[in-house]
C-alpha cells in the first residue's frame, strides 16, 4: 500500500527535526532519540519489510485514518489481508495511536493483568508489538528475522542509520539487528504524531472549545457511576478533568462479544473454534482469565471501527447499545441493530465481566446519543474531516 503525499508531508512537518544530523543538536541524547525516530519513520512506511513487497506497518495502521486499516478487504475492514493477498486475520488490528502509554504487561496490586500490546498483551512493549507483524505468515509474510534483516541490508541509507545508532557490528547478529529494526519503529510510535491530544475534549479541558448540550450530557453520563459504567474501565487518571486521559485501564475483561461469523466464512477458521483471548498469552495460565481482552483506548473511537477485538459491530453506536443489552429488560435492546437479530452467544460465556457490565441503569436513546456524540469528542483535530465525511454519508 503506497503512502499518499499528503501522509508523507504531515509526517515531515510533525517530525521536522527527526532527519537533523546528529551533530547539529547539542544534546547527543536527544539527536539520538530523533535519530531513531526518523529511522522508525522510514522503516514504518517501508513495503520491503514484507515477503512480497506490498506491505508496512502503514497498511494497518494507516496515519491518514486513525492509525487501523482502513481496507474493506471484503469484511467491512473488520481484519487485515495479508501480504500474500489472500489471508485474513481473526483480530481486528487495534489502532497505533496512543499505544506507547499501554504500561509492560504485568499483575497491578489486585492481582489483575494489566497493559501489554496486542489484544492478549503477549508483548510488554511496542518493540515487541513491532517485531510481530513482518514475520507472521498471515500479515508480512516474511520467511523469518534473517530475510527481514537481508532486506535491510538491500537499502544503503539503513546501514549506514543502523551502524550508527547501533554499531558497526549490528549486522553480524540476526537477532540484534531484528531487535534494531523494532525498536527504532517504537521509538517513532513514541513522537507526538501518534498521540497528539488536540481533541475537542483535550480542547474543552483547556478551555479552548465549549461543548454542544449534547456532547456535555455525554460527558456527564460517561464520568459518572450513577448513569453508567464506563469510566470504570475507560478511565486511567485519577479525576475525570485530568489532562492526558487515554480512556483505557489497560486491564482485561470479557465482555461476551459474539464470534464473527462473516469473518470465519473468509478466513477459514471454524465458527466452534474459540478465540482464548488473554488465556493465547503465554505468561497466562489461568482459566479464568479465559476470554478477555484488553480494555482498548477510546481516542479516535469514532473514526476507528468496526468494533471489538474482531470486528463485529460496524457502528459505534451499536457499541453502546451491546453494553445497554446488559441493563434493559426492554426487547428492543436485545436485538442488534445491524443485523435485526438478537446479539448473540458469548464466545467464551463463563469468564463475563458481569459486576461492570450489569453496574449501571439501562438507557434511553437519549442518552445513547449523547454518549455517542461525547465519544465523537475525542477525535484529533487531523482526523475531524472523517467525522464529516461520516455525517455527509449518513
Amino acid at each position: 500500500m503506497s503512502v499518499r503525499i499528503s501522509t508523507v508531508a504531515l509526517l515531515m512537518a510533525a517530525l521536522a527535526g527527526c532527519n537533523s544530523p546528529v551533530t547539529e543538536n547539542r544534546h547527543s541524547g536527544d539527536a539520538q532519540r530523533q535519530a531513531r525516530q526518523a529511522l522508525g519513520q522510514q522503516l514504518y512506511f517501508d513495503v520491503n519489510l514484507s515477503r512480497n513487497r506490498s506491505q508496512s506497518c502503514a497498511t494497518c495502521h494507516n496515519p491518514q485514518q486513525g492509525f487501523v486499516d482502513d481496507r474493506d478487504n471484503g469484511v467491512g475492514g473488520a481484519v487485515s489481508l495479508g501480504d500474500d493477498g489472500h489471508s485474513l486475520g481473526d483480530r481486528t488490528a487495534p489502532t497505533a495511536a496512543y499505544a506507547s502509554f499501554s504500561p509492560p504487561f504485568h499483575r497491578n496490586a489486585d492481582g489483575a493483568w494489566v497493559g501489554g500490546q496486542f489484544w492478549d498483551g503477549r508483548e510488554p512493549g511496542l518493540a515487541g508489538q513491532a517485531g510481530g507483524p513482518p514475520t507472521n505468515p498471515v500479515e508480512m509474510g516474511l520467511t523469518d528475522k534473517a530475510m527481514a534483516v537481508a532486506r535491510l541490508q538491500e537499502n544503503p541509507s539503513y546501514v549506514k542509520q543502523f551502524k550508527e545508532l547501533y554499531g558497526e557490528q549490528i549486522f553480524a547478529n540476526v537477532e540484534q539487528a531484528y531487535r534494531a529494526m523494532a525498536q527504532s519503529i517504537a521509538a517513532f510510535e513514541k513522537t507526538e504524531l501518534f498521540a497528539p491530544f488536540d481533541s475537542k475534549y483535550d480542547r474543552y479541558l483547556r478551555g479552548e472549545y465549549k461543548m454542544t448540550e449534547q456532547e456535555e450530557l455525554g460527558r456527564t453520563l460517561f464520568f459518572s457511576q450513577q448513569f453508567t459504567n464506563c469510566n470504570q474501565c475507560h478511565q486511567l487518571k485519577a479525576t475525570p478533568r485530568a489532562p492526558g486521559e487515554t480512556f483505557s485501564n489497560y486491564q482485561y475483561h470479557n465482555i461476551g462479544v459474539p464470534v464473527n461469523a462473516a469473518v470465519r466464512a473468509r478466513n477459514g477458521v471454524p465458527l466452534d473454534q474459540v478465540d482464548h483471548g488473554l488465556l493465547n498469552n503465554p505468561q497466562v495460565d489461568d482459566p479464568t482469565q479465559d476470554g478477555k481482552f484488553k480494555v482498548p483506548t477510546l481516542r479516535n473511537v469514532a473514526v476507528t471501527g468496526p468494533y471489538m477485538h474482531n470486528g463485529v459491530f460496524k457502528d459505534l453506536r451499536t457499541v453502546v447499545l451491546f453494553y445497554d443489552k446488559y441493563n434493559s429488560r426492554s426487547a428492543e435492546r436485545q436485538i442488534n441493530p445491524e443485523t435485526g437479530q438478537s446479539w448473540g452467544q458469548p464466545e467464551v460465556p463463563y469468564t463475563l465481566s458481569l459486576k461492570e457490565l450489569e453496574d449501571g441503569p439501562a438507557l434511553d436513546d437519549r442518552r445513547v446519543d449523547a454518549l455517542v456524540a461525547f465519544l465523537k469528542t475525542l477525535t484529533d483535530r487531523r482526523y475531524e474531516p472523517l467525522l464529516e465525511q461520516q455525517q455527509a454519508a449518513n
